[in-house]
């Protein structure tokens, strides 16, 4: 009977317990990843975008729960660069919490580029949130203060319930990096409080089997923080959350064709 559940684990997990990690092998030519992080920056600029929340494909779709459409989830800063020549220029900085390669348990703090972002993703699709140009200043100022830091919690689950402090994903940090820019806090518990009043996560439609079989066996998924239903944050759950409540200037995806797809 073990034999047959590790088995089953070892077809399902790769696809269905993907983390948001930072190091992956490139699907795609650097020049084609070059291209499309272009046209994401400037899909931005032309908003006006000076922060706003970024999402990439990591996985084949097809493996992902119904109604997830993106596997990583971070907030990106139109900040000033120093190039290696020691150059300035402007651009968009990447604000990360990426799952450990080797230790998929836990998590860091990372700070990438668009093409860093972009680099192992399995489409060149991006999942682009710009909220209100209120929000998008509160949130450059707590990235600024270090907000980021106090925010994170190192125990990583995949599927981290957002409605509490015991595993964090990387789109549950950045619901937190959300509203400690809105309610000008890091006090967690009145951050988890208002998750638990204002926020809908979404629900993770996998088979029950295929979860206790993660969340047994591999390092990075756990149900513990779940009391019945499992429910996380999501890129979609995150846009709904601000337009619901008057915060969201713009959701869209965008492809590698330029074309562009109202998400709300």
């Amino acid at each position: 009977m073990y034999k047959i559940l590790l088995t089953i684990l070892l077809v399902i997990s790769p696809t269905l317990f993907a983390g948001s990690q930072s190091s992956a092998k490139a699907n795609f030519s650097a020049d084609q990843i070059a291209n499309f992080t272009k046209q994401v920056e400037r899909y931005a600029a032309a908003q006006g975008a000076r922060a706003f929340i970024i999402s990439r494909v990591g996985k084949d779709p097809r493996d992902l729960p119904r109604g997830i459409h993106f596997t990583h989830t971070a907030i990106a800063i139109y900040s000033d660069i120093t190039l290696e020549n020691s150059k300035r220029v402007k651009g968009y900085v990447i604000h990360n919490l990426y799952q450990r390669t080797d230790q998929p348990q836990f998590s860091d703090l990372v700070t990438d580029y668009p093409v860093d972002f972009f680099w192992g993703a399995h489409q060149l699709k991006a999942g682009i949130t710009i909220p209100t140009a209120a929000v998008q200043q509160r949130l450059i100022e707590a990235i600024s203060s270090g907000a980021g830091k106090k925010l994170h919690n190192a125990n990583y689950s995949v599927i981290s319930n957002p409605m509490n402090n015991k595993f964090q994903n990387c789109t549950e940090h950045t619901l937190l990096m959300l509203n400690a820019a809105i309610y000008k806090t890091t006090d967690l518990k009145r951050l988890y409080a208002n998750h638990t009043i204002y926020f809908t996560p979404q629900l993770v439609n996998i088979n029950p089997l295929k979860l206790m079989l993660g969340s047994v066996f591999m390092q990075g998924v756990s149900t513990a923080d779940h009391e019945s239903k499992v429910k996380t944050a999501t890129f979609t759950s995150i846009s709904n959350y601000l337009n619901k409540y008057g915060l969201l200037h713009k959701s869209v995806t965008l492809d590698h064709t330029g074309t562009v797809t109202s998400n709300i």
